[in-house]
């Protein structure tokens, strides 16, 4: 595993600009970009960021590292965040979207996901959908996606997507497992400036513990982008 950490004060640009660089890279070996993205609060101003440059938008493959059960435009959706901020003002063709579809059953969902990914593998002689970048995020447990401490995701060593019951939250989620993550060229983590610095560290350390510190051992590239406080 290879680790950049990248401290900034300008968080989105950066971010943005670590992914355009991603694009082109994509672009020029593979002529499409396959980039998960993450949800929550943290990345909206990367998205709103990405959605101001001109780009061949058409070539891009998006999908998301995970999904609340919920219809899109739910204000919990994650696909709404980023179709506020991303999609709709870029105007990203609904070809380039793969989204998880959250309003229906879980179980069926993730396979649902699943399955086109398999398919677009398949048509590129992948054994597993590889992306060239996954964006994820970091709870404040260490989870990262949807891969919460003490869920059954945790331990799947087949399946690419899931539907994963948080006990804690009372609720299902739809997330990546660890084999299609490690599977990944790159993998980002974008971190609030709000992160508790004790957290990354632990995560460095290697602590098990935290579903985020098996993608930092396991992944074959990571690059940490930490927002700094003005």
């Amino acid at each position: 595993m290879a680790r950049e950490v990248l401290r900034t004060k300008t968080f989105a640009s950066d971010a943005a600009n670590l992914i355009l660089t991603k694009a082109r890279e994509s672009f020029d070996q593979r002529h499409k970009f396959r980039i998960a993205l993450s949800g929550g609060n943290t990345p909206r101003s990367v998205y709103a960021e990405m959605a101001k440059r001109d780009l061949p938008w058409e070539r891009f493959v998006f999908t998301f590292g995970d999904e609340r059960c919920v219809p899109p435009e739910n204000e919990e959706s994650n696909f709404r965040m980023a179709n506020e901020a991303l999609f709709r003002p870029a105007s990203v063709p609904d070809s380039s979207i793969l989204r998880m579809r959250g309003e229906i059953e879980p179980v069926l969902a993730a396979k649902e996901c699943e399955a086109q990914l398999d398919v677009l593998a398949t048509n590129r002689g992948e054994k597993i959908y590889e992306h060239d970048l996954i964006l994820l995020g970091l709870g404040d447990d260490g989870h990262t996606a949807s891969l919460f401490p003490g869920t059954e995701a945790l331990s799947e060593t087949q399946r690419r997507v899931m539907a994963n019951y948080v006990p804690k939250l009372n609720s299902w989620r739809l997330t990546f497992t660890f084999p299609l993550i490690f599977a990944a060229r790159t993998i980002c983590f974008l971190i609030g400036a709000n992160k508790d610095p004790r957290l990354i560290e632990r995560i460095f350390s290697g602590d098990s513990a935290l579903p985020a510190a098996r993608v930092e051992q396991n992944a074959k590239s990571v690059t940490w982008i930490i927002e700094q406080k003005s």
